[in-house]
């Protein structure tokens, strides 16, 4: 923000130069595992399987909700020292004299992955499924993986344990408000869903068609409904596949397995949010299907050097390719014109996800702020629809009754947007932000007491908050206490002094008291800051 204020330029360059670096570092990585997992294969087939990797990875529809997103810059950022852990940790396993040197190094990389987004924290079981395959540390049978000589590599995994579990208490202590209750959604749905997502994204990745950025719990979670049973029974027989040839394919066993362990914490066994599934999950995950590309890259030039594969099959098979990159390129571009702005975004999950509750009342929220904004009463008729119909979808979203009283507010409906304001208190007393907007609307209908009870007790929830104190002094103003109203405008003008609002507070209750020069000082400065209320305050000054 230092560097480039509200210019969206700096913050999409940031992320699309941290997505290249990962492919990249993708490519690296690609190429050792691929050298590791394959045997009599040239190096410059290597080189061409590892960039066809990199390439399946970057291009893919799936990223872009990482990378175009700004605010998801976390998926981008981990990801950068999530690779880097991972090759040092490939480093420090091929190194003999400064084995350890390289292990600090990846440690430090993986403490940096957690700081940038917790859900890395299965990073050490991936290593310990590298040591397993291709690196074969671990081999043979389970009493080996338990006997003297096996102990150094089960502590080496320690920090890294140790660092996953400080990041995983640190999520669960964040997100321990928003965790869904067991008592909504026992274990018996938990499960369904957890194996819908792990079919979603290797979909997903086959034929990325349809993506959107909300796919929304179900309110109730049938097992046998065809989703889930189409899930269950996908997962299983993958699974059940993979285990009856993880010795003639190992590799893919060991895909497999890693696109669980890094799906796990976002799997929806412990949940929190609206999201059944979401694009970004698949960030990290999905790096092993674009490995499996590479490897049939290989595969095929390596058939065609030996001449197992004729010329017409090759050049089909490049050809298919090929086809495959520029499709997920086309894609791609078409995905990310879905989040050129928020009405587009919400517009296009609709259209795909006409079920969805949040986003219906997402695209209410848009319709709010334009009608606000242009003072246009169709906009906020329009989105109290999309209010109503989010609650009808789920009336258990309490919280949705907020926005629907912020419209009801704007219409000058002011006993029903109270009643649903207290709605909303009740259930979330601690709310700060509903009950600034329900004193708002008390000050509209002319309850300026209850009004600064709401104002002060929201005060003490968010002191930081400068609307709650402009507002609190606009309800003593109008309580005929403009002298006790000064100190609040101050206050909320010295938490942000840029904010129009409590400087034309301050200088109309400078007014009341008789103090035009204060008056004055305020105006000019609100002149620069809002044309629109420092016109309606010029007749008052410059009477």
């Amino acid at each position: 923000y230092l560097v480039w204020g509200m210019n969206p330029f700096g913050y999409h360059l940031t992320n699309l130069l941290l997505h290249a670096a990962n492919a990249a570092l993708f490519f690296l990585l690609a190429l050792r595992l691929l050298r590791l997992g394959t045997t009599a294969v040239m190096e410059p087939h290597l080189r061409l399987g590892a960039a066809a990797a990199a390439l399946f990875f970057a291009l893919h529809p799936l990223r872009v909700e990482s990378v175009a997103w700004v605010t998801e810059r976390r998926d981008v950022l981990s990801g950068l020292f999530f690779l880097l852990a991972l090759l040092t940790y490939l480093r420090a396993v091929e190194a003999q004299a400064t084995r350890r040197r390289w292990l600090a190094g990846s440690i430090a990389l993986y403490a940096l992955a957690l700081l940038a987004k917790s859900s890395v924290m299965t990073l050490p079981f991936v290593l310990v499924l590298l040591d397993f395959y291709p690196l074969r540390r671990l081999a043979g049978r389970w009493r080996d993986w338990i006997a003297r000589p096996a102990w150094p590599l089960w502590a080496e995994k320690i920090p890294y344990l140790l660092l996953a579990i400080a990041g995983a208490l640190i999520a669960l202590y964040v997100k321990r408000f928003e965790l869904t209750p067991f008592d909504a959604y026992p274990l018996s749905t938990r499960v369904p869903v957890a194996l819908y997502s792990l079919w979603f994204y290797v979909w997903k990745t086959l034929l990325p068609l349809g993506l959107a950025p909300m796919y929304m719990l179900p309110a109730r979670v049938n097992p046998l409904d065809l989703p889930f049973v189409v899930s269950t029974v996908a997962v299983t027989g993958i699974t059940a596949a993979l285990l009856l040839l993880r010795r003639t394919w190992p590799a893919g066993l060991a895909v497999w397995a890693y696109y669980g362990i890094i799906l796990a914490p976002a799997l929806g066994i412990v949940h929190a949010g609206h999201q059944i599934t979401n694009d970004r999950y698949s960030y990290l995950a999905c790096l092993g299907w674009a490995l499996l590309a590479g490897a049939a890259v290989c595969v095929v030039l390596s058939a065609r050097q030996s001449g197992a594969l004729g010329r017409w099959w090759a050049r089909a098979a490049a050809g298919a390719a090929v086809v495959w990159l520029v499709g997920f390129a086309a894609l791609t571009w078409q995905q990310i014109q879905v989040w050129r702005d928020t009405d587009t975004l919400w517009r296009h999950t609709l259209e795909f996800e006409p079920e969805c509750a949040v986003c219906h009342s997402q695209l209410g929220v848009v319709l709010y702020n334009q009608g606000i904004a242009l003072s246009n009463q169709s906009h906020l008729e329009l989105a109290l629809e999309y209010f109503h119909r989010a609650l009808a979808l789920r009336p258990d979203y309490v919280g949705f009754h907020h926005n629907l009283a912020l419209a009801l507010t704007g219409l000058g409906r002011l006993p029903e947007a109270i009643e649903n304001f207290r709605r909303v208190i009740e259930k979330y007393p601690d709310k700060a932000y509903a009950r600034n907007n329900l004193a708002v609307a008390l000050i509209r209908q002319g309850r300026l007491q209850e009004a600064v009870e709401q104002l002060r007790y929201a005060a003490r929830l968010a002191p930081d908050n400068h609307e709650v104190y402009s507002n609190l002094g606009t309800a003593l103003t109008e309580a005929g206490k403009p002298e006790e109203a000064l100190a609040h405008y101050r206050h909320a003008i010295e938490l942000k002094p840029d904010a129009p609002q409590p400087r034309f507070g301050l200088a109309h209750a400078q007014l009341l008291l008789g103090n035009p020069a204060s008056a004055q000082e305020q105006y000019e400065v609100l002149k620069r800051l809002d044309t629109r209320l420092a016109s309606m305050l010029s007749p008052l000054v410059n009477r």
